[in-house]
């Protein structure tokens, strides 16, 4: 059935043309009395013209050959016979097939010019649309995903890419999944293996493998050879392979970018971990030889002379000795908890637990652990009487309080006000806590939240420059935000909002 239609395709211009001839014809017959011989052969250069742009040479050249022998056969003397009275109608005959012949070559040029641009504009059109689709993607097997299928819609083939076997050093991976059932043959694999290793193309239509029914074309940027696309192309004329391997080889190219850049992309992103991790590690180190040392100090120094002079301090000194060992464990506490806590934060081991809470108790709690830390200041505390249950996890927040207590109890003098207000804005709860110390410079208002940032007026105070970065961590994990505000002079202010309702999805825990 397909021949049989293939056939009457092919057959189908030829039979076109001799239906317009003989219209034609008709049409001139009818009016010869209007039409002298010259005007009707110059008519007949119309469905020549038309032939050639419409279907190429050979149909022109058939509806030229038809043309002439219609003129002659109704048109020149004696009418209804193909000979020839005056042989000077020879000359007309022969100028009628050049002129014919000539302007159907040029038709025919002009149309294969117009097929192949409609050609390279299909061709651009699918490798912008492709370069596209490959942009945004950062995956190796999603990019895979993407470009074959894409591939083989755009070439009207089966395509598949293989990649040197992450397992097996000397295999390769074949991708997609649904490309294995032909491309993992042991015969494509060894000849994409070749062309991997020699970076060169092969299969049908090159100097290698000349007659296959494949094209492999080798995967390459200037650094490497990252695999090989192979294109079954089946029995496709070897005169129309030129074609198809430059747009292979241009589509081959814009793949191998693409993987190259993927895998930049993981290397940069493991490079940027690592440096990352090992500067988390130089600053736990430096904090826990540095800043642990003050305190240990301090308990040290207590508990050896409880241990050494016992008699000779008065019940109030042995008290003022144990306050000092109990807030420098306090500090080497939180300190060791800020640490941990960015380490949960960086690994993405952080959880919440969230249970609806009341404000007033997370914050009860953190000041009952910052009691001895205060140091004279003055806490005012300030609520709505109708503040609603927020869903929190009460640890966390409790180190959030705790931290951005400690900051105020740090950068501001003793004898101080520190004023913690709660109240609801909107769908959200806002919790504020400021201090009357020197502020913090508009600059560094931001700042402040980055890890490891001290001030340059803070440098001096002991600190890691870690407990606001975990602030901003637990409160965005919470799905709120934390601001700083802050005035020469004026002290600083925290700013905490975090959502009333639960987030849709959560029950109760997270």
């Amino acid at each position: 059935m397909e021949q049989k239609t293939t056939e009457s395709f092919i057959w189908k211009p030829y039979l076109i043309t001799v239906l317009f001839i003989v219209l034609m014809t008709i049409g001139l017959r009818a009016t010869r009395d209007f039409f002298d011989q010259v005007n009707a052969v110059l008519l007949y250069l119309v469905p020549v013209l038309y032939s050639a742009v419409r279907w190429g040479r050979g149909p022109a050249f058939f509806t030229a050959g038809i043309g002439i022998l219609a003129f002659d056969f109704f048109f020149v003397p004696p009418v209804f016979s193909f000979t020839v009275s005056d042989l000077r109608y020879l000359i007309s005959f022969i100028v009628f097939m050049s002129v014919a012949g000539l302007t159907a070559g040029l038709a025919s040029k002009l149309r294969s010019q117009i097929v192949q641009a409609r050609q390279r504009e299909a061709s651009t059109a699918a490798l912008y649309a492709l370069s596209r689709k490959i942009t945004a993607v950062s995956d190796l097997e999603a990019l895979l995903a993407e470009v074959v299928p894409h591939i083989s819609e755009m070439l009207k083939a089966q395509a598949a890419v293989l990649l040197p076997s992450r397992v097996e050093p000397m295999s390769m991976e074949v991708y997609p999944m649904d490309a294995q059932a032909w491309a993992a043959d042991e015969a494509h694999v060894s000849v994409a293996a070749w062309v991997y290793r020699h970076n060169a193309i092969a299969g049908r239509g090159t100097k290698s493998l000349r007659e296959a029914s494949e094209l492999y074309v080798p995967l390459h940027t200037d650094r490497q050879v990252h695999g090989v696309l192979v294109i079954s192309v089946g029995d496709i004329p070897l005169a129309e392979m030129p074609g198809l391997i430059l747009t292979a080889e241009a589509l081959s190219d814009l793949v191998a970018v693409a993987i190259s850049r993927v895998k930049l992309a993981s290397e940069a992103k493991v490079a940027q971990l690592s440096a990352e991790s090992e500067k988390l590690r130089t600053a736990m180190l430096d904090s826990l030889s540095h800043e642990l040392r003050t305190p240990l100090a301090a308990v040290t120094g207590s508990v050896t002379s409880l241990l050494e002079h016992e008699s000779l301090f008065t019940p109030e000194d042995r008290r003022e000795l144990l306050v000092t060992i109990r807030e420098g464990a306090g500090r080497m506490n939180r300190l060791v908890g800020n640490l941990l806590g960015m380490v949960r934060i960086e690994s993405g081991m952080l959880r919440l637990n969230k249970h609806w809470c009341g404000v007033e108790d997370i914050v009860g709690v953190a000041l009952t652990q910052l009691k001895d830390s205060l140091q004279q200041r003055v806490v005012d505390v300030r609520f709505d009487p109708d503040l609603p249950s927020v869903p929190l996890d009460e640890v966390l927040m409790e180190q959030v309080l705790i931290n951005v207590v400690s900051n105020a109890v740090k950068y501001s003098p003793e004898n101080s006000r520190i004023l913690i207000e709660a109240g609801r804005s909107g769908a959200m709860l806002e919790l504020k806590v400021r201090d009357e110390g020197k502020g913090i410079p508009a600059g560094e208002l931001q700042m402040v939240f980055e890890k490891f940032y001290r001030g340059k007026a803070t440098s001096s105070i002991p600190g890691t420059g870690l407990g606001l970065a975990i602030c901003k961590s637990i409160v965005e994990a919470h799905g709120g935000r934390i601001t700083a505000r802050s005035g020469t002079g004026q002290g600083t202010e925290i700013v905490i909002l975090l959502p009333v309702h639960m987030a849709e999805g959560e029950d109760g825990k997270i």
